[in-house]
């Protein structure tokens, strides 16, 4: 829970952060957020904020996803380093 808050408000202050710094701007959210079943994003090394890996609805590969973790969800990873380091490993990048 205190993992969750600390990250809720590092997300929180670095969104108006980004606000401000043209050449951090977040990436957008997956065209179709509503068919992604967790919603949820993180900031990645170069300080961008990304989608973070989550489950399709319909089962299809989700617009914007990069790679598809061995459990099934699936990646918005901008770099190759760390993707689905918590969801056990790329399966296959796409």
């Amino acid at each position: 829970m205190i993992r969750r808050l600390a990250l809720a408000l590092a997300l929180t202050f670095s969104a108006g952060a980004f606000a401000q710094d043209a050449t951090h701007a977040p990436i957008a959210s997956p065209a179709n957020d509503s068919q992604l079943v967790e919603h949820g994003s993180y900031v990645n090394s170069s300080g961008q904020v990304v989608h973070s890996p989550a489950h399709s609805i319909s089962g299809g590969v989700p617009a914007g996803a990069t790679a598809k973790c061995r459990d099934g969800t699936y990646s918005f990873s901008q770099h190759h380093s760390g993707t689905c380091s918590h969801h056990g490993g790329v399966a296959n990048w796409l």
